[in-house]
């Protein structure tokens, strides 16, 4: 099994995990399907009868709690798997999966996915990586003063959007709203309104209504999360 792309990089794939022979082993015969943005993938409650692999495009895990309100727990990019954890754990599956942009999928079924992990020796990796995702997402959303989450949760986002990451280009735009950014960081949207539009490092920062974020200095951005100085600042636009 091979090493990490990108040794260093926190926010790697299982995809970086378990090396290219691997990956392409688990794509072989599988089913590819194609799923328009909004779409939901999977859903709370299902039973866990197949495992997804994700090609292309940005997914979001959400849990419906009893109260009726949404808890949107992470962002999924290419090179991870989607619904492993009720296929191996058994059960219904914990939280729903859905796009934000048009996403491409392999479909592999629960059975074949249990004799993969088994013949090559995955279940380790799987819960090694499990450990580190959860690890991210919780530092993400609680650790540190609003802009810095905000700006970080921004620069995971991006990163994991484009593969192999972490993304290197200086402006990207992002599928996701406002609201499903409050809704990770368990702030009020207009909380997360407002830091866009009044802390400089947001000043390149395009938020687009409901259809997106454009980042116009994912570097920057990417300094003032880690708590370092940006180099620039201007002022924030914003397009409805």
């Amino acid at each position: 099994m091979s090493d990490v792309a990108h040794p260093g990089w926190e926010g790697r794939t299982l995809r970086h995990i378990v090396g290219e022979g691997v990956w392409a082993a688990l794509l072989e015969g599988a089913h590819e399907r194609l799923h328009p943005a909004r779409d939901v993938l999977l859903r709370q409650g299902e039973d866990g009868s197949h495992v997804l692999v994700l090609l292309s495009g940005l997914t979001k895990v959400v849990r419906a709690e009893r109260d009726g309100a949404k808890d949107l727990l992470a962002f999924r990019g290419p090179g991870e798997l989607l619904g492993e954890m009720a296929v191996r754990g058994g059960g219904g599956r914990l939280a729903s999966v859905e796009t934000l942009d048009p996403c491409r999928v392999a479909v592999m079924p629960a059975a074949r996915f249990g004799r993969f992990v088994d013949d090559h020796r995955l279940a380790p990796h799987l819960e090694r990586h499990a450990i580190i995702r959860v690890r991210e997402t919780t530092e993400g959303r609680h650790t540190g003063e609003a802009p810095q989450r905000v700006a970080g949760a921004l620069v995971r986002i991006a990163d994991i959007s484009y593969w192999p990451g972490p993304c290197v280009r200086e402006g990207v735009e992002l599928p996701l709203s406002v609201m499903d950014l409050a809704q990770h960081l368990k702030m009020s949207r207009n909380t997360v309104g407002r830091l866009i539009a009044q802390e400089p490092v947001f000043g390149a920062v395009r938020v687009r209504g409901r259809g997106g974020i454009e980042i116009g200095d994912l570097p920057a951005l990417r300094r003032f999360a880690a708590r370092e100085t940006p180099s620039h600042h201007s002022n924030v636009t914003r397009v409805t």
